[in-house]
């Protein structure tokens, strides 16, 4: 258990909390912990998000799926990692993803209602998932306004950072390229020198032409910053 606890500590919404108040938490709070064999759906896209779900052990596979286009982009979560609590609030708490184990893995879950009682309980909890929720607001906004300038390549790093988290690993896109042109804004010829580049600079690798393998998201991202 304590091993548990450590682990949670080290996740944006329990930052700052010490291990004692995090104790009493748990003393008085449900705290629900369920086992997947690799294979097992543990979140179905459409399914209302009733709880906070935290990856405690193993790695997990988010995958987003385009209903009107060939599209799909998937990442592994790798413990420790909350599965997207942007969901648990507002009028649409459905999540457009399904989640699956990539391996033997433990989930960690507590109740809608519960977690509302933690973030009653001590600020600490409340600031933490406030500024969770505002960073993401903010960064999908900022893209938003830079988008009818950028590049290519630019279009694409903004479909990974809206897609993906910080830790996210083993990011996967599986498309048919008119589709995903459609999806960026981009000419066909347009479209190829962005992937000739990022395959240049090692920052993606496509194993076919319908599939691109984000090798260094870090790397990707810093293209938005001007960095590289």
């Amino acid at each position: 258990m304590a091993n548990i606890y450590d682990k949670l500590l080290h996740l944006p919404l329990f930052q700052g909390v010490t291990h004692e108040r995090l104790e009493e938490i748990i003393e008085k709070i449900p705290f629900h912990f369920l086992k997947f064999r690799r294979g097992d759906r543990i979140i179905s896209r459409g399914d209302d998000c009733t709880h906070v779900r935290f990856v405690i052990s193993g790695r997990v596979r988010v995958e987003y799926e385009s209903r009107a286009l060939k599209f799909k982009i998937s990442h592994e979560l790798a413990s420790p990692e909350v599965i997207s609590p942007d969901y648990l609030f507002g009028l649409d708490t459905s999540y457009p993803f399904s989640v699956y184990a990539c391996e033997e893995c433990g989930i960690l879950q507590v109740a809608k209602q519960d977690y509302i009682t933690i973030l009653h309980s001590d600020n600490v909890f409340l600031i933490n998932i406030l500024n969770y929720l505002s960073r993401n607001s903010q960064n999908q906004k900022s893209q938003l306004l830079n988008i009818e300038n950028a590049s290519v390549v630019e279009r694409l790093a903004m479909l990974v950072n809206t897609f993906t988290s910080q830790r996210s690993q083993n990011i996967t896109l599986l498309f048919k390229q008119k589709d995903l042109c459609r999806l960026l804004g981009a000419r066909r010829p347009a479209f190829m020198g962005a992937i000739d580049y990022l395959i240049d600079n090692k920052i993606i690798e496509m194993p076919d032409n319908s599939t691109m393998q984000i090798k260094d998201r870090k790397l990707m991202l810093a293209l938005l910053k001007g960095e590289i």
